[in-house]
């Protein structure tokens, strides 16, 4: 089964849960322009997603997803509104969907996992998902190993179910070599933060524009969280505090609020800006709808120019 229809969508392209950032208006933005747009539920609660679902609604009435961030304290309660309140496609990541799944399936709710390795793919084929999301470590935010070209076509041989790729896909390029290895669709986040609907300050959108291919690290592995984002003053203190060997608790410590202070304040040295390594591919500031087009269009162009043998 294709993607759209899988999805009811009409292009195969999802936009990615991305916390404090995922809000109605992007996720609207994209299910109106055909894709299926998410809301990154994070760190919030019950009453919160609840809101944020509801305005959607009035945004848009294609198909939307919620991303359930399954380290969540309140994850039980954010599974319970997300059946109570129709939402047609969950996509997890950070633990396992197991605890949900029959609950999601007696509503008829699609079960999205977002996986970093094919062992954790196989494990959720068991569960019963309805597709995998395989994430390569150019992606932004948290991040796993293997890069997108090595680990989606062994995720795909490795399961019989759909695969849509994640991680360094911004363009028409992207989307058809995601689609040779096997893949039935793509999601996307990096682009879609440079998008006019998205909710991020405008410091946060300026700094990914001016980044070049060699401006993303990953912080954490050194404490099994590895997260992408920009190189700024506070990436190269967490760094530095990573070879001295500093406890997990001092890491998090310095973070806490990271995210928020870059994506609502601006703050783009000591704020956290998590991105893509497809950040250095970005140039400009457009609509969701010509985002989606340009990417679509563009995949078409490389198609019909392909040239092998």
């Amino acid at each position: 089964m294709s993607l759209t229809t899988l999805l009811n969508i009409k292009y195969p392209i999802i936009q990615g849960g991305m916390a404090n950032i995922s809000l109605a208006e992007l996720a609207a933005a994209v299910s109106n322009a055909g894709g299926l747009g998410i809301i990154g539920s994070g760190g919030w609660d019950a009453d919160r997603l609840k809101s944020e679902i509801r305005k959607c609604k009035e945004l848009t009435v294609k198909p939307f997803g919620v991303n359930l961030m399954l380290m969540n304290p309140h994850c039980d309660d954010l599974a319970k509104v997300i059946v109570e309140e129709g939402v047609k496609v969950v996509t997890t990541g950070a633990g396992s969907p197991g605890p949900y799944i029959a609950m999601f399936k007696e509503a008829g709710i699609k079960i999205i996992p977002v996986v970093p390795s094919v062992a954790l793919a196989k494990r959720m084929a068991r569960l019963g998902v309805d597709a995998i999301i395989a994430e390569g470590t150019e992606s932004g935010g948290h991040v796993g190993e293997l890069t997108t070209m090595a680990l989606l076509p062994q995720v795909v041989d490795a399961v019989d179910l759909p695969v849509i790729a994640a991680g360094g896909i911004a363009d028409g390029r992207g989307f058809i070599a995601a689609m040779a290895l096997g893949a039935c669709g793509v999601q996307i986040g990096t682009r879609f933060l440079t998008a006019k609907e998205c909710p991020v300050h405008d410091n946060y959108k300026q700094a990914i524009l001016k980044a070049k291919d060699t401006d993303t690290v990953v912080t954490g592995r050194s404490v099994g969280v590895p997260v992408r984002c920009l190189k700024n003053s506070m990436t190269r203190e967490y760094i530095a505090l990573e070879k001295q060997g500093v406890s997990a608790e001092e890491l998090e410590y310095l973070t806490l609020g990271s995210l928020r202070k870059a994506v609502l304040e601006g703050d783009t040295k000591g704020g956290s800006v998590m991105v893509g390594q497809v950040a250095g591919m970005l140039s400009q500031v457009q609509t969701v709808s010509e985002i989606i087009e340009d990417i679509y269009n563009h995949a078409s162009t490389v198609s019909q120019n392909l040239k092998i043998g």
